[in-house]
């Protein structure tokens, strides 16, 4: 046996932390144990290991920290990792836009490629550290990314972790960034996907480990579910993360209407759930639903949760002992587990694993930040361009750069983030790519008052006359402001936030909102850029600067990419994938989970800059709207064309963009809801065709007891750059095109 593993391994010695384990096991046996025979079905291999596995092992190896079993060969493991928007936390990697700004790009294609950069590092750091005898926290395989819950609530802190407010949307994009992530190869998972956090889950951060989310059939089927369906069947993600919260009652990590009727019976998940960090514990500790750690570890287990991030899985022993959870139900979850490690490659030679062979030197390659700059550029959402401000000409004999994001490398990271080689900010960025005589800067304030309130003080206000003095020397302004991670973010991480990384308020800070004020008072003409996750209050910058850029979190490369937006370079492309609502007093309490009066599918008001906005340097038309039946038989799919035309002078990306309306419903549904994207280059005076597939599926509605059914009636297709209101298309000077077809039959009961 162990000549054996000397060929199979020939670039492993024996030495070798990764496989000493398995040299030890070769010599110990006379044929060589099925479970470490690569040409054996996973399943087999599996079930072999199973079988010589004691009690004690298989409970130790459902904890995200698994020690090595040497007797066995199997090295030990660490689950968490994370790669939201590049490989975080585990020092130099590219580092693309955060999330939400990824999202403002509407293109599953640009998700792909980056998930599939970011799946290539995350190999190149795993065989690096290995050759190192390296297994700790953030070296392993299994990332939990992407955070496809709902952004409902512009005050939640972890929105801009997410891909914005829409099912739709954020089911298009979190399948190609699974996919991305976790290849394409018939044997062997590149790394695996964690679609988090399941179900219900988007804040407040201050109770998220005692909050009991009460959502209904309906919103739970419409809202909160469709994006985990999509990247579950047809993304096939490998593993799925429960949420710290309760719902309806249910803690979600032990919740087996979630995580068995719904994830493994209706949608045919076969890959393993893994808990949120601590959230087994939250059973006794917070939510009160047990009264012990074994029992907190048997009702998560018996549950359908495999895989414990934390320790209260430590008392299954216990557990098992009083009779609250059976060894059966530790094998079958630890077989999940298992297989996830045996599709990783984790215990054949890494000639067999064609991702073993990704260099080192692929982390934050050129490539790799060519890559990021241009998600950045594409990720910019053009809010306001009075007078055709935009794009400012190069040879502008002066450029007042101003504020506490103008030059902040951090701000340009968000959370979960990696380290870059470089972190271009905007002035840098500016400095760059004008050729401006002169580029002056001050930063005017700091992020937030001294207080950490919106109260201002003079010693905020220190910065401001040297901010002036600037402003006044430059033919325009560009004035960076925003926020940061530590201002919204993940309970723990925002530590100047009052609501534990949430914001109680939306509108900027109080030190910025008067620096806003004073430059625009000066009569300069005023490119406003923002840095920030989650909408803001834009009331008074929408009335007085002349223009207003949305950055998000532009990533190592985003000052460059500002700058090329700001120059011309680049036409900005990007939608808002969440609606910014003109106050807080246009939505329901933040604790409050209904949809009704949320997002654009419900709200009643009329926000400031609507879901799917976003201006350009050119200007595009729509015409011959075709659908292929007028009149389509219940079950069958529509396929809807539309010329989309570039009538401007530039090159630029259209995102087309097709919503739904049922006129004939039973029951309130959301008022129209986005069923495609596609995003489209066209040079100037260029046309093109765009086909879309709308399918019974998309059609079909949500009963209050949570059944999906398609009801024959009328129904209207709008195709555009925006949404159906008349707003949308005045605000962003382009008119989109509607035709009405007929659902014909009787009612049809879906599948949801």
């Amino acid at each position: 046996s162990a000549h054996f593993l000397n060929d199979l391994y020939p670039c492993y010695d024996r030495v070798n932390f990764s496989w000493r384990g398995l040299w030890a096991v070769a010599e110990s046996h006379a044929a060589l144990p099925l479970y470490l025979d690569p040409d054996a079905r996973c399943e087999e291999r599996v079930a072999d290991l199973l079988t010589r596995m004691t009690l004690e092992e298989k409970v130790a190896q459902l904890q995200h920290d698994a020690p090595a079993v040497p007797r066995l060969g199997i090295p030990a493991y660490n689950w968490w990792n994370e790669c939201l928007h590049g490989v975080a936390r585990a020092g130099l990697a590219t580092v693309f836009p955060q999330a939400i700004g990824m999202a403002a790009t509407f293109s599953p294609d640009l998700l792909f490629q980056v998930a599939n950069v970011i799946s290539d590092e995350a190999r190149a750091k795993h065989h690096e550290a290995l050759r190192r005898g390296e297994t700790g926290i953030y070296k392993g395989l299994t990332f939990w990314s992407p955070n496809i819950n709902i952004f409902r609530d512009p005050r939640w802190g972890r929105g801009q972790e997410t891909y914005g407010e829409d099912p739709y949307l954020s089911g298009r994009l979190g399948v190609a960034f699974v996919r991305g992530l976790q290849g394409d190869h018939p044997r062997y998972l590149k790394v695996v996907a964690t679609p988090k956090h399941f179900a219900a889950h988007s804040g407040p951060e201050s109770s998220r480990h005692s909050f009991d989310a009460q959502v209904s059939r309906k919103d739970l089927r419409e809202t909160y579910l469709p994006a985990f369906r999509e990247c579950v069947v047809e993304g096939q993600a490998a593993s799925v993360m429960g949420a710290y919260n309760r719902l309806n009652g249910d803690p979600c990590c032990g919740s087996r209407t979630l995580l068995q009727d719904i994830l493994r019976d209706e949608w045919g998940f076969k890959g393993y759930v893994v808990s949120d960090c601590g959230a087994i514990a939250d059973f006794h500790d917070h939510h009160k639903v047990t009264e012990s750690k074994a029992e907190s570890a048997a009702l998560a287990l018996n549950g359908g949760c495999d895989l414990n991030c934390g320790e209260t899985y430590g008392w299954l022993l216990d557990a098992v002992a009083q009779g609250l959870v059976g060894e059966r139900t530790i094998d079958e979850a630890l077989s999940r587990l298992l297989h996830a490690r045996f599709q990783l490659g984790m215990f054949d030679p890494p000639s067999r694993v064609p991702y073993a062979a990704i260099f080192f030197e692929q982390n934050a390659s050129e490539e790799h930040r060519d890559l990021a700059a241009e998600v950045a550029r594409q990720s910019c959402v053009l809010l306001k361009n009075a007078g055709s401000l935009l794009p400012l000409a190069k040879g502008l004999a002066s450029i007042a750069v101003i504020g506490p994001n103008a030059d902040d490398p951090e701000v340009l990271l968000a959370n979960y983030n990696g380290v870059p080689p470089r972190a271009v900010t905007v002035r840098e960025g500016i400095r760059a790519v004008s050729r401006a005589a002169n580029v002056h800067y001050a930063k005017g304030c700091e992020l937030i008052g001294h207080n950490g309130s919106n109260e201002v003080t003079d010693e905020d206000r220190a910065g401001f006359t040297e901010a002036v003095a600037v402003a006044q020397r430059g033919d325009v302004v560009v004035l960076c402001l925003g926020l940061s991670a530590r201002i919204e973010g993940e309970e723990g991480d925002a530590f100047n936030s009052d609501a534990a990384g949430d914001r109680v308020q939306i509108t900027l800070p109080g030190v910025q909102q008067e620096l806003l004020e004073t430059i625009c008072g000066l009569g300069k003409p005023v490119v406003l850029v923002l840095q920030n996750g989650g909408p803001l209050d834009l009331r008074y910058a929408d009335e007085h600067a002349d223009a207003i850029v949305e950055a998000w979190y532009p990533g190592g490369e985003g000052g460059q990419a500002v700058a090329d937006i700001l120059f011309g370079d680049a036409n900005p492309g990007g939608r808002l994938p969440v609606t910014f609502v003109r106050s807080l007093t246009d939505l329901p309490p933040f604790a409050d989970y209904s949809m009704r009066n949320r997002t654009y599918r419900y709200l009643q008001t009329e926000p400031l800059y609507p879901f799917g906005y976003g201006l350009s340097y050119t200007r595009f038309v729509y015409a011959d709207l075709e659908l292929d039946s007028m009149a389509v038989p219940a079950g069958d799919s529509v396929r809807v064309r539309v010329t989309v035309a570039n009538v401007g002078d530039r090159f630029g990306r259209e995102v087309v963009q097709l919503y739904l309306q049922d006129l004939d419903a039973s029951v309130e549904i959301p008022r129209w809801q986005l069923q495609g994207v596609q995003r489209v280059e066209l040079e100037a005076g260029e046309a093109r065709e765009v086909t879309f597939i709308v399918t019974p599926r998309q059609m079909a509605l949500i009963e209050l007891s949570g059944e999906c059914v398609l009801e024959p009636g009328s129904f209207r297709i709008h195709v555009g750059g925006s949404q159906p209101d008349g707003r949308s298309a005045a605000l962003m000077g382009r008119e989109g095109v509607s035709a009405d077809f007929i659902v014909t039959g009787d009612r049809l009961p879906l599948t949801y």
